[in-house]
């Protein structure tokens, strides 16, 4: 089972948008079973809140319902519990190592490091445009998805 963490900032735009494109992915391509794939914060400012009306409107032109999925916070334990920590953006790599300490395992990546493309995910918190977001997250899972099933003979 591969088990994927991705975390943002407030777990109400860019992390759930990844989490429910990549389950819809793996999905289309008949290998959920042999996933888990969750999202969560770095902060604490929106735990309990549903995910944005933006991007819920993005997962819905894909026919994504994320109705039931709320902010949660990443836990120490969380390292132990997946096999790769997606952060969006440096800011949140730098606040998981605060919470996480080291990564020993080299667990810990940018999103779209996994593409040709490194660097940060556009936060549409603060652009307002979640399509460029999409986008961003699309390239980087399908990278992310490619990299897995080089790596763990995935059909």
């Amino acid at each position: 089972m591969v088990k994927i963490l991705f975390v943002c900032h407030g777990n109400i735009c860019r992390s759930p948008m990844a989490e429910f494109i990549m389950k819809k992915m793996v999905l289309d391509e008949g290998i959920a079973d042999g996933f888990l794939i969750e999202s969560a914060a770095t902060s604490t400012e929106e735990l309990g809140n549903p995910v944005h009306y933006g991007t819920k409107g993005v997962l819905k032109k894909y026919g994504i319902d994320c109705s039931k999925k709320r902010a949660r916070q990443i836990t120490k334990a969380d390292y132990g519990r997946f096999d790769h920590i997606i952060g969006m953006d440096g800011y949140n790599i730098r606040n998981m190592h605060r919470i996480f300490g080291d990564d020993p395992e080299n667990k810990i990546s940018l999103l779209l490091d996994h593409t040709n493309d490194p660097g940060d995910v556009a936060d549409p918190w603060y652009t307002g445009d979640f399509t460029q977001t999409e986008n961003d997250v699309v390239k980087g899972c399908r990278a992310l998805l490619e990299m897995l099933r080089d790596r763990k003979n995935l059909k």
